[in-house]
């Protein structure tokens, strides 16, 4: 494992522990840069207009489409930093 996979890791783990519950928007940009960082671009359906959270969820993911894998890491590990910072 890298030290970049081992501090994405770590951070995954942290951001279960933030001191401060992020509201929607950063919720949705945290969930599209792990899955982006853990699985690359997004795949299958999107979701139906009846399923929000979902659907969501798949267009923040779909907005990163084309960003590497280890850039989504870092840009992860240094958002979850910024939130412990408050």
């Amino acid at each position: 494992m890298s030290d970049l996979e081992s501090r994405f890791k770590d951070a995954a783990a942290r951001a279960q522990t933030l001191p401060k519950r992020p509201d929607n928007d950063v919720l949705l940009k945290l969930y599209a840069l792990y899955k982006q960082g853990k699985e690359g671009d997004v795949s299958g359906k999107r979701p139906g207009i009846t399923s929000f959270v979902a659907r969501a969820k798949f267009d923040a993911w779909a907005g990163l489409k084309g960003t590497a894998k280890n850039d989504a890491m870092t840009q992860y590990v240094q958002l979850i930093e910024r939130l412990e910072k408050g």
